[in-house]
């Protein structure tokens, strides 16, 4: 009990790459466990899937054109760029570390990221984040979220010869997934020996103090863009629970905040994929826009699972 199976593998590692899997603010929800493994003296990086890339040019070491490395003297569109203001905070608090923004393209293109990327850290395990869990989804269920990133993250993640666990934070945060069907798709994968554990955040623990004014302070320099998912998770952390909102993004929509959303949840990741229906019509996916096809088709040709009548709709 006093050592999940995910921190267990992750306290054995020298050198671990904390890598946002569905673009956004996903980086943010590995921040608690970047601030952990630091404070365990394990050398530790963070990286993103960056959608900063769709507002204009980046500025920072290249490592190639998909791979630059952010710190706080980096330039980005001032009204969209999360990781460039989540190095200032770093910078502030004498944390000084790149963040490394990946272009999302295509899964060939990411392999070739990923691979530059562990040559350039040597990194010897990679932790897949992602806010919320519809990338752990199977595809058949009633509604999915919104799972294009994660899948081209995971797919080219399974070509990188080093461990690899997926980490979820946020469960219920997602206006758009069947909750019903994401805890059963949790409990196949515990049948399957995918799980790796969970750790459940609260507002005492010094990492999450961290990650919570990490979060506030780049949301006032993003206003207007704040993350649906930590706004959530924040408010949890805050005891808030059912339809609270926090950010003006989510007015007119009816959110679930609940004490899940501050649930750890850790998977293998090769048995995650193995798990979705569509996986392996992902491999000869050459662009973006085959892989959104793969799953629409898969989408129209299946039958999909109706929504419950349950209260986790």
């Amino acid at each position: 009990m006093l050592e999940p199976p995910f921190l267990k593998q992750l306290k054995e590692c020298k050198n671990v790459l904390i890598v946002g899997a569905g673009g956004g603010f996903d980086v943010f929800t590995g921040l608690p466990l970047f601030f952990a493994l630091r404070e365990a003296g394990i050398s530790v990086h963070l990286a993103n899937l960056s959608f900063s890339f769709r507002h204009g040019e980046i500025s920072g070491r290249e490592l190639s054109r998909n791979v630059v490395a952010v710190t706080a003297r980096s330039r980005g569109n001032e009204y969209y760029f999360p990781e460039g203001y989540l190095a200032q905070w770093l910078s502030r608090k004498r944390l000084d570390q790149p963040i490394y923004c990946i272009r999302p393209t295509a899964v060939k293109e990411l392999i070739e990221s990923y691979e530059i990327l562990r040559e350039h850290l040597q990194f010897d395990m990679m932790v897949l984040v992602d806010g919320g869990v519809d990338s752990l989804m199977r595809g058949d269920e009633s509604r999915i979220g919104t799972p294009l990133e994660d899948m081209i993250s995971l797919s080219a993640a399974m070509h990188i010869d080093v461990k690899k666990q997926l980490l979820c934070l946020g469960f219920g945060a997602e206006t758009d997934l069947c909750h019903l069907y994401a805890l059963e798709t949790v409990s196949q994968l515990i049948k399957a020996k995918a799980f790796l554990g969970g750790v459940m955040l609260s507002e005492d623990m010094a990492e999450v103090r961290m990650f919570r004014e990490a979060s506030e302070f780049v949301f006032l320099e993003m206003r207007g863009y704040e993350s649906v998912i930590c706004s959530s998770i924040i408010s949890a952390l805050e005891g808030q629970f059912g339809d609270h909102h926090r950010t003006r993004r989510t007015v007119g929509s009816e959110l679930w905040i609940n004490p899940l959303m501050l649930l750890y949840l850790a998977f293998d990741v090769a048995k995650v994929t193995g798990n979705i229906l569509y996986f392996d019509e992902l491999t000869g996916c050459q662009t973006i826009e085959q892989v959104r096809q793969v799953i629409r088709e898969f989408r129209e040709r299946t039958a999909v699972r109706p929504v419950p009548p349950f209260p986790l709709r």
